[in-house]
């Protein structure tokens, strides 16, 4: 049985190499099967915005709308932290497809007792 994966993610397009990354190990993650969600917070709520996840961070990377497009084909979630997005006076009816305003306690909730694999970017 595949084991959930959670990917924290606190940098945004500020760092498109490294948002990158993160996308490219939760959509590895999410094809490959395991219950897979991203925790935005900081800079990277943003990235759960429609239309700010986008561009090209390298030669040679893919598309991060593209990443964006399979995380969610393969049924990736994202818990976007409020207390960040509220800072950012970000409006909540512009999230993407699979995000919700959620922090420490949901993802916890989430996680649950079951094993999870952790990553952080």
């Amino acid at each position: 049985m595949a084991s959930k994966a959670v990917i924290s993610l606190s940098t945004g397009l500020e760092d498109p190499e490294k948002v990158t990354v993160a996308f490219l190990v939760a959509v590895g993650a999410a094809e490959t099967g395991r219950e897979t969600l991203m925790f935005m917070s900081k800079e990277a709520v943003r990235l759960a915005v429609a239309g700010h996840a986008i561009g090209v961070a390298c030669d040679g990377c893919p598309p991060l709308a593209d990443l964006v497009k399979r995380y969610e084909a393969a049924g990736g979630r994202y818990f976007v932290c409020p207390i960040c997005f509220n800072a950012k006076q970000l409006d909540s009816e512009t999230l993407i497809d699979g995000a919700e305003l959620g922090g420490t306690v949901p993802m916890w909730n989430w996680i649950g007792d079951e094993p999870a694999t952790t990553f952080s970017y």
